[in-house]
């Protein structure tokens, strides 16, 4: 299997919402219209590259990437990666893994001095699969959920 990957573009937005759609099933699916309106502000951020995984022409993973300016670190920015998802069929094909190494490639790149990820507590083999990449728990997350 051949496992390419690219920046996504406003024309993948229904096959972003289908992969998010595994990674949050209970999630309500947004209108056309504000699926639209959130890709074009994701695409106007300045440092932000939503990569896709594609086999065989058809999307089978997602990465979402931000790249932070930053003071500390002589100034370096760092990137925040977020929505990673593997279609359920692809998942332990190598397509994390090729997801993964764009973002690293992309944090190269821009000089970051780290790359920050947040995975749930319970998803224990995901958190194998990050620290086979090279990712190690060094600090405890927080997150605020407002709605």
């Amino acid at each position: 299997m051949t496992i390419t990957t690219r920046p996504a573009s406003e024309v993948d937005v229904p096959a972003l919402l289908a992969l998010y759609a595994e990674l949050h099933p209970d999630d309500p699916a947004p209108s056309t219209q504000a699926a639209v309106g959130a890709w074009r502000a994701i695409e106007a951020q300045a440092g932000r590259v939503v990569f896709l995984a594609e086999s065989d022409g058809v999307v089978v993973g997602t990465i979402d990437c931000a790249t932070l300016p930053n003071l500390t670190r002589g100034a370096r920015p760092f990137m925040l990666v977020e929505n990673v998802v593997v279609t359920t069929g692809h998942r332990r094909l190598g397509v994390g893994a090729a997801l993964l190494e764009a973002a690293f490639a992309l944090a190269r790149h821009t000089h970051c001095y780290k790359i920050q990820l947040l995975s749930r507590a319970s998803r224990e083999a995901a958190h194998a699969f990050y620290e086979s990449l090279g990712f190690r728990a060094v600090a405890q997350g927080y997150r605020l959920y407002l709605d």
